[in-house]
Formats: C-alpha cells, structure tokens, sequence
C-alpha cells in the first residue's frame, strides 16, 4: 500500500535530506506550496488561542488553530491534543508564503493522508506506526501525518500481559496490521501481535535442555506461565514468592508442538522487570489475508485470524 511509504508517522520525516533542504529557506517552502509538498518540523509554541508555532530558522512558520488538527475547528478534538503537540515534530502544508511568515496547516496534511487511507488501505496491509501514548485497554500509535489508531491490548501480543507498557514506550516504532475499517466514521483499528511469529516459529528459537531468560506473565495455583518472547510463553512448575512482571531464569524440560506445551522449571528470579520487552518481527511489509499461530500438528486449541474488508 503506497500510503505507508507516502504519509509517514509524525517524526520520520524530519530529519530527512529533502524536508531539512526545503524547511530551511523561503525558496524551499515556496518550491513545497506549490509542489504540495508534506513537510514537518518541530513546534515550538502554542498560544492562547490554540495556534501552533513551528520551527523554521529564521522564518516565523504559524499553523492557525482550526489547521492544527482534523477537528479543530469544529471542536471535536481536546485543546490538549494540541497543546500537547509542543516541542514535538509535526507535519503539515505550506499554504501561503510571505517575506517574514508562513502559514502552515496540519490539518491539510491529514486530510490527504486520511483519504488515501480510506481509499486504498485494506484489513491485512501491514504498516509502519508510531506509539504516541498508552492505556491500560492498549496503545494509541500514529499510523501517518498524526493520524491516530488504536491497538488493544489482546491484540498487542499472544503472551498477555498486564499493561501496553509491558511491550512498548511511548516514540517507540513499530509495525503493525490493519485489523479493521470503518470508512464511515473514518476509523482504523489495528493488530500487532500477527507480526511476532507463530508458535513453531517462536519455539524454534529454543532448544530442550537449554536455560533461558523469561517474565513471570501469569501466577496460579499450578504454576507460573513465562513469557519466552512476546508471543510464546510456557509453563513452569509451581514456585513461592513469584510476582507478575519477575524476571527469571528458566530450564526448558521439554517442548511439545503438538499440544502447543512448552514445560519449564524456575532456576532463579532477579526481581520486576521495569523495560519493555525486545520485540522480534517476522513480517514487516505487505498483506496478510490469513493467520495461523497454533502449529499444524495441534488439534487441542486453534487460534488464527482471518482479514476481510
């Protein structure tokens, strides 16, 4: 999907050749109006009345508050989302040029993203996103020019966990799949964790016999289920004293594909683990239009996911 590589989360652009050769002089902005040109720089201000100022040397750049966002104008945004923009990259339009002062619009910018979007983006197109903020219920991520989409968290990674914190922070980029469209509200909901590999593909990382680091995920009367990698976890023998969000060490007794059962036995635990755990993708471009994560000789819990406009 050509959106992607076209209309860029807001911050990876700015450091671009082109967009710092044209950002840099009133040629270069006048060459952007009337190429139409999507540029980005960092906001530097906000006013009282909600207008943002941008970072343009020596030029004074002013995106008017109703040009800040979809939405602004009509009021259907928080004054926050904008005040918030502060000292972060944004993108936007030129769209006029004097000799001290250019006037800019963001909103123009998400505007033409939004209706690429809308027009050529199908469920299954795998994407380049950026994590803006999280929620207990998931992670909200820029899928392009500040546009927003949600991942919840069951759909984050197969390994649960009690927090988005757990697998990301905030800036962090990521890639994500298009889960879901609603063209009539213009809405995109997104998956994640379809990227991380299936079972087979995550257990062929280890070995029986083999000692491993791994996070507590889960504490029952039973035992403990460890994460391995965000989309595998196993289950160890009953141990006092393990928290959710330990870090241990664990022996992997045995790895059984066919009932999708990976033994393990706790050796040592170092305490909560405070940082994100290292994703590891195994798709990162295209389309997905089917996926299967239980391994093919399983027959006791089928977990897939179908894409379909």
């Amino acid at each position: 999907m050509d959106c992607c590589s076209r209309y860029l989360p807001e911050g990876r652009r700015i450091k671009q050749p082109r967009n710092a050769s044209l950002t840099a002089s009133l040629d270069g902005l006048r060459r952007a109006y009337v190429s139409g040109e999507i540029l980005e720089a960092r906001t530097v201000r906000c006013d009282a009345g909600k207008n943002l100022f941008v970072d343009l040397g020596d030029i004074e750049g002013i995106i008017p508050n109703a040009d800040t966002a979809i939405g602004a104008e009509d009021g259907s945004i928080r004054d926050i989302a904008i005040i918030s923009l502060v000292g972060k990259p944004v993108c936007f339009k030129v769209m006029s040029v004097g000799e001290n002062r250019v006037v800019l619009s963001r909103r123009a910018a998400q505007e033409e993203a939004l209706a690429c979007f809308m027009s050529d983006m199908r469920c299954g197109d795998v994407i380049e996103a950026r994590v803006t903020h999280l929620e207990p219920f998931g992670a909200f991520v820029d899928m392009g020019c500040g546009i927003i989409s949600l991942i919840g968290i069951e759909n984050i990674s197969v390994s649960r966990i009690s927090h988005p914190s757990d697998r990301f922070v905030t800036g962090q980029d990521i890639y994500a799949v298009v889960l879901a469209i609603d063209r009539n509200i213009e809405r995109v909901t997104l998956s994640h964790r379809e990227l991380l590999g299936t079972w087979e593909e995550n257990a062929s990382l280890f070995a029986a016999g083999e000692t491993v680091a791994g996070i507590v995920r889960g504490v029952e009367e039973y035992g403990s289920f460890i994460e391995l990698t965000p989309n595998l976890s196993g289950l160890a023998e009953k141990r006092e004293g393990l928290r959710v969000g330990e870090g241990v060490s664990v022996y992997i007794k045995s790895i059984l594909p066919e009932r999708m059962k990976i033994k393990l036995l706790v050796i040592d635990s170092f305490g909560i683990r405070t940082e994100p755990s290292r994703l590891k993708y195994f798709i990162t471009r295209g389309h997905i239009d089917h996926w299967h994560y239980s391994p093919e000789s399983c027959d006791r819990k089928l977990i897939e996911r179908f894409f379909t406009d």
